[in-house]
């Protein structure tokens, strides 16, 4: 029994690599179970008995991201002893790198959609939920009389605001923006967001 166990959690371990490698190679749309089967060595079928669904498969890789992207944005809060806003700007250009070295994984965090009737499974949206420490806590530290709940919601708006540059900057179209040119232009944003945040609070 323990050995059937252990080669299922193996397969399920290599199958999970290679739906991130595909997606990796080819992108979202380019994910195919019978590819996946394939390169794992398994039935086509049996895919099914190591996730419940494609939209499992997708979440676990992008769970995978969301580590990777956790441990690229942690070194920004651990240079020397910047300030805050600093430490904003240092996070928002580090997320940048990371989304333009992983541009595939990163753009299927965001591309999957899951069913309107379908719930994420509580395991997903912890890992989407954890990477907004790293916004909090330096913006606790320059609005410090707004509630928790306040600045959640404004570490969301900051988030999104970096995200939709990121995103329109790397897009391979004619609003591409080149990757030092972008860099700034998101710090730019950011500082000035900050101050006027700060401004009003005071």
């Amino acid at each position: 029994m323990a050995n059937t166990l252990y080669r299922r959690e193996k397969l399920r371990s290599d199958l999970i690599a290679a739906a991130e490698r595909m997606i990796a190679e080819r992108g979202l749309a380019g994910l195919k179970t019978r590819d996946l089967a394939r390169e794992i060595r398994c039935a086509n079928g049996a895919v099914y008995n190591l996730v419940a669904d494609v939209d499992e498969l997708i979440l676990r890789v992008g769970s995978r991201t969301l580590r990777r992207l956790d441990e690229a944005l942690s070194p920004a809060e651990g240079l020397g002893e910047p300030s805050p806003q600093d430490t904003l700007v240092r996070i928002a250009i580090a997320y940048c790198d990371f989304a333009a070295e992983n541009l595939q994984l990163w753009r299927a965090l965001f591309e999957h959609r899951v069913e309107a009737d379908k719930a994420l499974p509580d395991w997903s949206i912890d890992d989407q939920l954890q990477l907004f420490r790293h916004i909090d806590q330096p913006l606790a530290a320059l609005l410090p009389n707004r509630s928790p709940d306040e600045l959640g919601i404004t570490a969301r708006s900051l988030f999104s605001a970096v995200h939709g540059m990121v995103a329109l900057g790397l897009e391979q179209k004619l609003v591409a923006v080149p990757l030092p040119a972008l860099r700034k232009e998101i710090a730019d944003l950011v500082r000035a967001m900050i101050d006027g945040l700060v401004a009003r609070a005071s």
